[in-house]
């Protein structure tokens, strides 16, 4: 390859032409079997080389949009035809107990570090994605740097020159917070459990997407809180007439959403809809818990905003975390919990009294180094293609009335079988099968 083709501008380029074909698939302007513009064609449109044009076929190739065939050029991949439907919206459940088969669930907790296993029930990159070698050396960094090499106490609030990179951070998904907005914790469970405890007592009943996590709904039960579990599109998130009608209704204490690419659906609420609930939220006067914990991991070309970038009276607490990017076994996490921090900041005291010193301090040298963005490309990137390739699999291969999520960012698919498909049965077998 030419040394001009690997310069940013040049990279920009065949992202742009693999974008613009792909949305013409979304949308139905390029069908499966059509045949696609030839590399000379692109070329000339796109006033690019010839090594530019390959580059962006290759990066169809890899998510199987297009295929190739042989003397007859590159053609939309025949599979998409086949799409399946989308999981059906869930029904609206008042007064759920919202409780989990807890043997089961200790039970997929139990294998994550069974050598020789298929994982596809915890929702984190594979160690092979992780910028492993960049963090070693924020280590090396953080102890040089700190007092006492890091084994000394960090301040209540959390390490500050993270929280200022979490702060300048913000500004992508549209928020303006400060460090003084943030408090660090022990990933972003940790942070939603602070958030929960601040806000709820035992028989508050709180409102929630259905499906939900299950950790969370495991964290409910331990905090004794009702559940109402709302409609939810495995597209656009809750439906806000089942929210209204609910508030309307029922005495909700708090909702608790995850807003970008939710587990398990991936569903992804539109700003529109972000803007509209955080209105709702505030008429009632109902905080809002925000689990954006994958807001970073989208396919397209932005960044979605968050529901505290609409916040005007600090009822969002915004929660997230970098165990679903660059290193889950840190255990750090953040909360932006508006008008609750110092509610928030004294549960920490109590609870954790503080974060560890070392690793806040080399995730922030991380994020400093400017190198969180260049990595993250690459991850969307792979997630993308592997998400797609999973996607033409399940259409292949599983039952023709299988239904299917169309996540645009996120780690999950939702696969919704047959009714008649013991799901815990199927769990067994596959179990079996080291998968």
């Amino acid at each position: 390859m030419k040394e001009e083709e690997t310069s940013p501008h040049k990279r920009h380029l065949y992202l742009t032409i693999s974008d613009a074909i792909e949305e013409q698939v979304k949308n139905g302007i390029l069908k499966p079997g059509d045949k696609v513009p030839s590399i000379r064609t692109i070329c000339a449109d796109y006033n690019v080389s010839m090594s530019t044009a390959q580059m962006a076929y290759s990066i169809l190739m890899s998510k199987s949009m297009i295929e190739s065939r042989p003397k007859a050029g590159c053609f939309v991949s025949n599979w998409l035809k086949n799409s399946r439907d989308l999981p059906q919206a869930s029904q609206l459940q008042l007064n759920s107990s919202g409780q989990t088969d807890d043997v089961l669930v200790a039970r997929v907790y139990g294998t994550m570090n069974t050598k020789g296993t298929t994982r596809f029930s915890l929702g984190a990159p594979s160690i092979e994605l992780l910028p492993i070698t960049q963090l070693n050396k924020s280590i090396y960094q953080a102890i040089k740097e700190l007092n006492g090499c890091g084994t000394e106490y960090e301040n209540i609030e959390g390490n500050e020159k993270l929280r200022n990179s979490i702060a300048r951070w913000s500004y992508n998904m549209g928020a303006k917070l400060t460090a003084n907005d943030i408090v660090t914790t022990a990933g972003c469970l940790n942070a939603v459990a602070y958030c929960l405890m601040a806000i709820t007592k035992r028989g508050d009943t709180i409102a929630v997407e259905s499906p939900v996590f299950f950790g969370l709904l495991q964290l409910f039960q331990s905090l004794g809180l009702k559940v109402v579990e709302l409609p939810t599109n495995a597209q656009t998130g809750i439906e806000m007439d089942a929210l209204k009608k609910v508030l309307a209704t029922q005495k909700i204490t708090a909702c608790l959403l995850v807003s970008n690419f939710s587990n398990p659906s991936g569903a992804c609420m539109p700003d529109e809809h972000k803007q509209e609930l955080v209105k709702l939220l505030s008429h009632y006067h109902v905080p809002l818990i925000e689990d954006d914990i994958y807001g970073d991991l989208f396919f397209g070309s932005r960044r979605p905003k968050t529901c505290k970038s609409f916040d005007e009276e600090g009822l969002v607490l915004w929660c997230s975390s970098i165990s679903k990017t660059i290193a889950p076994g840190y255990r750090i996490g953040w909360v932006a919990p508006g008008k609750f921090k110092e509610d928030i900041a004294r549960l920490k005291m109590v609870h954790s009294f503080t974060s560890t010193t070392l690793t806040q301090q080399a995730v922030a040298n991380f994020l400093e180094t400017g190198k969180y963005e260049s990595y993250l490309r690459k991850l969307r990137h792979t997630l993308h293609t592997n998400s797609l390739l999973y996607t033409q699999a399940i259409t292949r291969y599983f039952p023709t009335d299988t239904r299917i999520s169309r996540p645009q960012g996120g780690l999950f698919l939702w696969v919704e079988l047959n009714k008649n498909v013991d799901t815990t049965e199927l769990f067994e077998k596959a179990l079996k099968n080291k998968i």
